[in-house]
């Protein structure tokens, strides 16, 4: 019969293995992003990002186990989708905002697990282990109020409206172009 060690250890792989995608994904979200508080955003909770690995490699050694990962679906899927949505707004206005949502969809899944985990560590009587897991958790949710707070202050409203720029001024003047031709014939 599995126990709650057991499944200690099975999300622990899971959110080690996110974590190293994440680490991976984080460079392509700073190179997609416009704003520069955002790139710095990303770029500095890469450098946390890569925190957490060791830490969590610390964790599994206080249980006495081998750091290994386990495919993380959910992170996968998170960072599948997060791919396909920054790529359909690349060049748009709602660029920064589309990451945002990304990354905050992802901080969402890190901060229900690494709440889980801290729990579940101090119900196994690893006071050490939880207390590396609540550091990462307040990183984590910090992180998550970064993002908040940029969208607020400025990445949605920019969302909001479209960019004057000659070459978007020639396509409307074309397109009303082409609509007056159609509407001749």
């Amino acid at each position: 019969m599995k126990l709650l060690k057991e499944l200690f250890l099975d999300e622990l792989a899971d959110i080690y293995d996110a974590e190293q995608r994440i680490g991976k994904a984080l460079p392509k979200l700073a190179a997609g992003a416009t704003c520069a508080e955002l790139k710095a955003a990303f770029l500095a909770h890469l450098q946390q990002t890569k925190g957490h690995v060791t830490k969590l490699e610390q964790v599994f050694q206080l249980f006495g186990e081998t750091a290994k990962g386990k495919a993380c679906e959910a992170t996968v899927g998170l960072l599948k989708a997060g791919a396909q949505l920054a790529a359909d707004f690349k060049g748009s206005p709602a660029i920064n905002a589309a990451l945002v949502s990304v990354a905050q969809r992802v901080e969402h899944y890190e901060i229900a697990t690494y709440g889980c985990l801290h729990e579940w560590a101090g119900l196994l009587e690893h006071s050490e282990a939880a207390g590396i897991l609540k550091t990462i958790l307040k990183e984590e949710q910090a992180a998550n109020e970064t993002l908040k707070a940029l969208a607020c202050d400025k990445l949605n409203e920019e969302a909001l409206h479209e960019p004057w720029s000659k070459e978007l001024e020639a396509r409307k003047i074309e397109g009303l172009r082409e609509d007056r031709a159609s509407s001749l014939v």
